[in-house]
This record gives C-alpha cells, structure tokens and sequence, in this order.
C-alpha cells in the first residue's frame, strides 16, 4: 500500500497545482483579489504532498519491495543499505521525482517565508512556480509514473549500475536538483515580476537568497561530482568535457552571472532588464540539463533515461517553458524601466564585462555540447567535439575572466578613475609579473594555458585579500569575507588545475610480482595480486608499495571489481594524498605473459581543484548568511520603530 500511498499523493499534489496557478492568475485579475487567500495554503500543502510521495519511493526501495517495476530495474535485496536509499535517485523516474519534490517543497518555503515583495507579485510567482511544476507532474503521471507495479513480484531486482553505487551517489545528484530548483524560484520571481511589472530592487532581494543557494549548491555538486569521477572511472581525469557534465555546467555559469548581475540591482537599482534576461537564460539552462540527462540521446556514465519519448516529453516542457518566458520578456521588457546609471569604468561596468565573458563562455559551451547532436539528428553523422575545441575556445575568454576578476572589487561603485584602480591593483600586478619571470626561469618549458593559468592563480589570489586591507577585520561584513573566500577559491582551483596540466607524469606498465616502476618522484613496487569480496562485488586486488628515496613507504590498493547484478567489471583507483599533490593507481588485466598492467599517475598539487571548490562555496555561504542577517537586522529595526 506505500506505493499507492505514494501515488495517490503525487495525484493530489498535481491536483493542488493546478488550483494554485489557476487561483493564482484569477487573484490578478483587477477585483478579484480574494482569490489570492487560497494560494499559500494550496502552495505549503502541495510542497508536503510531494514530500510524502518522495518518502514513500524512498520506503520501497530501502525495503525492497520487489513488486514494484522501478524498484526491480534499479535495486536488489543484497545492495548495501546507503546505496537502496540513495538508489531512490540513481534512476530516471526516481531523479524526476526527487527533482518535483524540492520544486514543492521550495514553493512552499516562499509561501511561508516570502514578505519582501508585494502580494500581486508574490501571487504571480507562486503561479509561476506553479505551472513548472504541473508540467514535471504530468510527465511523471503519465510518462514516467515511479510507483507502478508489476503483475507478478519478482524474485530479486536487477541491481544499480555499479559505476553509482558509491558515496557521491548520496550527494552529488541532490545538491545538483536544490541549485536547478533553486533556479526555477529565480526564474518565478522573474516572471512574476514581469507580469506584475515589478521589475524593481525589492524583486531582487527577493530573489538573490534563491540565487546564491542555487550557486552554493551548483558549485558543491559539480566539485562533489568532478572529484567522484576522478577517482571512481579511473581515467586520471578530473572534468573530461562530457555532454552531462558540461549540462551541469552551463546552469553554473548562468547563475554566476545571474548572481552579480541580481547584487547590482539589489543593492544600486541598475541592470533590471539584464537580470530578468539571466534569470530566464539560468533556468533554460537547468532544463537543458534535465533534458539531456533523461531524453535518450546520450550514452553516458551520467544519463539515466533510454527512452526518446520521455525526452519529447521534457523537450516539449523546454519549449513551453522558456519560448512562453521570452514571449513575456519580449512583450514586457519594454516597461521595465531603466535603473540608475553607471560609468563604464566602475564595479557595476566590470561586472557588466565579467557578464558577458560568462555568457560568451556559456554560448560556447552550449554549441559545443548540443551542436553534434543537432548534426547526428539531421544527417546521421556522428561528430566528437572535445577537449582541444573547449580548451582553445574558453580557455583563454576564462582566463581573461579572472583577470577582470580581480580588479572588479577593488572598483568604486557608480564611477571610478582608471589612474585609482591601477594604483589599487599594484601589488596584484607586481605578485603576477614575479610568477611569470620566476616560472620563465625556473620552470620546464609549459604551455601557454597552464603558464597563464598558474601566473594569473596568483595574481588573483593577491587581489582577492585587497578588500580586506587596512579594514578591522572583526567589523568586516560577512558578505565582504564571503567574496574574498569565494575569489580566492577561484584562484586556488586556477592554480590546481594549471599545476594538474603542466606537471602530470603518467606512466602506463605492464609488471611481474616484484618489480618495482616509477613514475614522478616516486618508485612503486607490485607486491601481490590477491583476490577478495565485497558485500555485492568479487575483486582482484593489487598491493603496491610506494616511496620516495629516502622516505618511508606507504601501500596502495587499486581493484579490479566484478558485479554480478548487473554484471559489470569496474576499476577502483587506489589513491595516496600528499601535501603536493595524489599518487593514482589504477590495476589492468593481466597480460598472456603474466604480466599486469597498471596505470601510474603523479598529480601535483591536484588536490587544489576541489579545495578551491570548497572555498567558492564557503565564501559563498558566509555571503549568504551576511545577507539574512542584514535583513533580519534591518526587519528588527522596522519593528522597533
């Protein structure tokens, strides 16, 4: 009965949805406001219907109720429990539901908490919210319905694909679902706006929270998922420009330009037609990435759905959604009116500039990605566009990026002059111009990108402390230590992944028992090679001592696993830590010689790509927080008066 339980609470909440739009757009209408009453109610118990339905699938997957048909295709009873629960997820129609359960759940949270904007507005946006998620209810319902049963239990199920029965499954995918949700609100507020024609600075406090959550989480879900496939694939690569991983990316970028570009009018009331344009592009770009995970036109590690017609479905929404979004714009940006005016030279100017390097980036990355596609679906043929394509074409627009970067805070608002800035960026430009005579010197010969990147990596990093100079540090707002933190992580990911691409040695061996390799700095020795088992998995496990001269050994084991269920044969990496970087093993077959291969890696200073993530979203949650309590600072105050 939990799966009935569950789908007749997904029925209900599709139900309250489309009272929620329809009670929302009457309350517009001029004299029938009292309609509007019934919207929040409807909002809060349409996010608790979803939640339940959501933990129903959980409750079936965690006890293996092999009757029903999602259950059987993607789970068994011997799986791990974490990997039953996160499991829930690591399926399309699963994913989808999660991803409507947050999309509730959100709405709810604006309903109860929302007071900044007026309630026209307010109505509006819940409408909005309303009707995105009516059309991922329909999908579920009638395209991918999660709770449907089978005519007969089965005996077991057919088990998760190995490559997702990890951690990250846990983590990875849920913070990716709150950053694009995170950005429907975004683009809500911006329709509700429009329709309002309240394209004002109160709209964008609104707003800005659900931005930077958004961010915060895109940004720990793309580091979380760079670093799982890093050391789950055992390629030795830490972003290989996938179509999916360049779909979560994209929304990434739009949002870091939404975010600037939502902080200008929040707090200096310039820039309003170009938000309500980003906060459209970031949501087109969460739904592109919904669209290519689930549509079936991809073969990835990453894509869940098989089934083109369930991507008609999504494409179908896309269409709707964002087509109806630009017709709105295109209709209403003529009343938005004109915010206040700033100098070219100016923060606002350089976050203007720093603006469209990200969308020319995002445009790049969108052709690359959705460009072969469209070729394979037109004519048949299949193209391959990579790396060199990526890596030539926004290398250098991202690398010009940070160096905007770091001047755009050291920047007065409104207007500046151009001999003030170059005075404030002084000692950032000295520090850049010492690392790249010091690596034209002591440095190999590297290419220009790497060089470039680790010469900028610093220079960025300088002047990102700048803000901070000659300030009390303990009367620094925390929104101003979240900006520094998130820029110098920028500036420690630059220089990790320049350090990753110009000092990498890798070394692929074929090895007897006992023989020693090296590779780096390091000397590796094939101990043995020993079979074991796992809770659902059979190995062959390599043990490798490795060592510097003069320094004590440490032992490595990298796997060669076995799933039967279904039956798949993985590489686990085996993976040592230093403070200048990774040792990465990976084990191969075994030659007809007796040989067996292995795959050696020395990564310096590699560890600095997911530190430098770590640091961007802590910066960015430190703003986060300086933000509410500013607010609620400022509410309190009202009060009082």
């Amino acid at each position: 009965m939990i799966a009935e339980g569950g789908l007749a609470a997904l029925w209900l909440a599709a139900a309250l949805s489309l009272l929620q739009l329809i009670m929302g757009a009457v309350a517009l209408t001029p004299g029938r406001e009292e309609a509007g009453a019934i919207v929040r109610p409807v909002a809060i118990v349409q996010g608790l219907l979803t939640l339940a339905a959501f933990a129903a699938l959980i409750t079936v997957f965690v006890t293996s109720d092999m009757s029903v048909k999602l259950v059987v295709a993607n789970s068994n009873s011997m799986k791990p429990l974490l990997y039953k629960f996160a499991g829930t997820w690591g399926n399309h129609e699963g994913s989808m539901l999660m991803w409507v359960t947050i999309l509730g759940v959100a709405g709810a949270a604006v309903a109860i908490f929302e007071r900044r904007v007026s309630e026209r507005m307010l109505l509006a946006t819940l409408a909005a919210q309303a009707a995105i998620a009516l059309g991922f209810f329909a999908f579920l319902l009638f395209s991918s319905n999660p709770f449907e049963r089978l005519p007969m239990p089965a005996a077991d199920g057919q088990g998760l694909n190995p490559l997702l029965q990890d951690p990250g499954l846990a983590f990875h995918p849920p913070t990716l679902y709150l950053g694009y949700v995170g950005l429907s609100v975004a683009f809500s507020f911006a329709v509700g706006a429009l329709v309002t024609r309240e394209v004002n600075a109160a709209f964008a406090k609104a707003m800005r929270p659900w931005v930077l959550g958004a961010w915060i989480l895109l940004t720990l879900g793309i580091t979380a998922g760079s670093y799982w496939a890093y050391y789950e694939l055992g390629w030795g690569g830490w972003w290989f420009w996938d179509p999916v991983e360049n779909a979560s990316l994209m929304p990434w970028l739009a949002a870091t330009a939404l975010l600037h570009s939502v902080t200008v009018l929040a707090t200096r009331d310039s820039l309003r037609a170009w938000t309500v344009m980003l906060a459209v592009v970031a949501f087109s770009m969460s739904m592109v990435g919904t669209f290519l995970v689930r549509s079936g036109i991809l073969t990835s590690v990453h894509a869940f759905a098989v089934d083109p017609e369930r991507g008609s479905f999504i494409l179908a929404l896309l269409a709707i959604y964002i087509g109806g979004a630009l017709a709105l714009f295109a209709l209403r940006v003529s009343t938005v009116k004109e915010g206040a005016q700033f100098d070219p030279v100016s923060r606002e100017g350089m976050l203007v500039a720093n603006n469209l390097l990200l969308t020319a980036i995002l445009g790049i990355v969108f052709v690359g990605t959705l460009y072969p596609l469209a070729v394979e679906a037109l004519s048949g043929e299949k193209l391959s566009v990579g790396p060199p394509y990526f890596n030539s074409a926004a290398g250098p627009l991202a690398l010009l990026l940070v160096a905007l970067m770091a001047a755009g805070p050291l920047m007065r608002w409104r207007r500046d002059r151009a001999g003030a800035v170059l005075n404030r960026i002084a000692v950032p430009v000295l520090a850049t111009a010492l690392v790249l005579l010091a690596v034209m010197i002591f440095a190999p010969p590297l290419g220009v990108l790497p060089t470039l990147g680790l010469v900028l990596a610093i220079g960025v990093g300088t002047a990102s402390l700048a803000p901070l100079w000659g300030r009390n540090l303990r009367r620094t707002p925390l929104f101003t230590w979240g900006m520094v933190i998130a820029h110098l992580g920028i500036a420690v990911s630059l220089a990790g992944m320049a350090c990753e691409s110009a000092f990498t040695k890798e070394t692929l061996v074929a090895a007897r028992v006992g023989e020693v390799k090296k590779v780096g700095p390091y000397n590796v020795r094939l101990e043995a090679i020993e079979p074991v088992a796992g809770p659902n998995w059979t190995a062959l496990e390599a043990t490798l001592t490795a060592w510097q001269d003069g320094a004590k050994p440490f032992v490595l084991k990298p796997q060669a696993r076995s799933w039967p269920n279904p039956p798949t044969e993985t590489s686990e990496s085996a993976i040592s830590t230093k403070w200048n970087g990774q040792l990465y093993t990976v084990l191969g077959k075994e030659g007809e010689d007796g040989r067996w291969q292995l795959r050696l890696w020395w990564k310096p200073f590699v560890t600095l790509i997911w530190a430098g993530g770590a640091l961007v979203a802590i910066g960015g949650a430190l703003s986060l927080l300086g933000r509410v309590r500013r607010e609620r600072r400022y509410q309190d105050r009202i009060a009082y008066a």
